[in-house]
């Protein structure tokens, strides 16, 4: 079978449409025909800072769609349902499989093919192409394994289904799960891209009273009352944003959430945080970047600093759930999509992002123009 990619080809190279062949399902994968994928600043990152990820490659990693066919071996996918896949690769096996922490899993190369094998995606003349994170989702037809994707409503809009299988676990999840937000806790959220925004649904839900939004753009700073933002501060650089916090909350939130990825915000997120609060980095820093921390000062202010991997979710059990809080109209995710695209303006809306205007585009048209 062939498909439409957007392909890069070297990091920093960009984003370029090829012809791909995609190889028959085996063992416990699953073909699926890709109707929404989303948009996530973490592929720009791989695509042009490095997060590992071997070239050539097809990126996208928020992607729902139908399921066109499925390997000898998969038990509980089966074609014509509608699917998330997401980037939580895991066994299923591990200590940390069996205890329910997925997304701590040992082995997340149980769920990609062999070197022995043929690859999952390859141009005409051969040649290996990578199906980053294991989904591949820049592409008209994607293999995943079984255990990345995750059946969902037939009802529920694609785009707003592809939103769930990275945005949504991350940001709200890193409220509900790995922050464990409490009813009439504080929160701040330092950068309101898909993820922040989604951090502040998921304190709203767990019941958090002072929400407070932090930006550099106007445009997002209104747009994260709508997802249940109680307070904005303007990181316009004249005003001291932790100088805010501390004002508007008395001394500083339970829980400060950095979601960019730079050290200056992430020491403001430190410094925003109460005595005995906790610092969550969602924020994905280049590589070889570092923070300085003061030990001591952690000790008296009794604050601890906490890494997020895909906000602590479970998305066999996590994204069925939000998918059933959007249509109880509990979930606003509705308004995280500023457009939707065609495969070949991914380049165009990833400079977009850059710029920080945008929340989340998701690509819908994979045909040729």
């Amino acid at each position: 079978m062939r498909t439409r990619a957007s392909v890069v080809t070297a990091l920093g190279a960009g984003f370029t449409i090829e012809e791909l062949e995609v190889d028959e399902p085996i063992g416990r994968e699953v073909l699926i025909e890709v109707k929404a994928s989303g948009l996530c600043h973490s592929d720009l990152h791989a695509a042009t800072t490095g997060l590992g990820v071997p070239f050539p490659a097809v990126l996208g990693h928020e992607v729902a769609g139908i399921v066109l066919a499925v390997g000898p071996e998969t038990t509980g996918i089966v074609p014509g349902q509608h699917v998330v896949a997401s980037l939580v690769q895991f066994c299923g096996e591990c200590a940390a499989c069996r205890t329910d922490r997925t997304f701590q899993c040992t082995d997340p190369a149980a769920t990609v093919r062999r070197p022995d094998q043929p690859p999952r995606l390859r141009r005409p003349d051969g040649t290996a192409v990578v199906s980053a994170f294991g989904t591949g989702g820049f592409a008209g037809l994607t293999l995943a394994h079984e255990n990345q994707v995750v059946p969902v409503p037939d009802d529920l809009p694609f785009p707003v289904a592809a939103i769930l299988g990275c945005a949504t676990i991350t940001g709200a999840g890193a409220a509900i799960h790995s922050a464990d937000v409490r009813v009439g806790d504080s929160v701040a959220v330092i950068g309101l891209g898909g993820v922040g925004l989604n951090v502040i649904s998921g304190a709203r839900l767990a019941g958090a009273t002072t929400i407070v939004a932090i930006d550099a753009q106007e445009e997002k700073l209104a747009l994260a009352r709508r997802f249940g933002a109680t307070h904005v501060v303007h990181a316009d650089g004249e005003q001291d944003v932790v100088a805010a916090v501390h004002q508007l909350t008395g001394g500083g939130v339970d829980h400060a959430f950095e979601v960019i990825g730079l050290a200056a915000t992430t020491q403001d997120a430190i410094r925003m945080t109460r005595v005995g609060g906790d610092t969550n980095l969602i924020g994905i820093h280049r590589p070889g970047s570092t923070i300085a921390v003061d030990p001591g000062d952690l000790l008296i202010s009794q604050r601890t600093i906490r890494g997020i991997y895909m906000g602590s979710s479970n998305i066999k059990a996590d994204i069925p759930r939000y998918a059933r809080l959007y249509q109880q109209g509990r979930l606003n995710l509705d308004d995280l999509i500023a457009r939707e695209i065609a495969l070949d303006d991914v380049a165009d809306a990833y400079e977009e992002l850059r710029t920080g205007t945008t929340a989340r585009s998701v690509i819908t048209d994979f045909a040729a123009r």
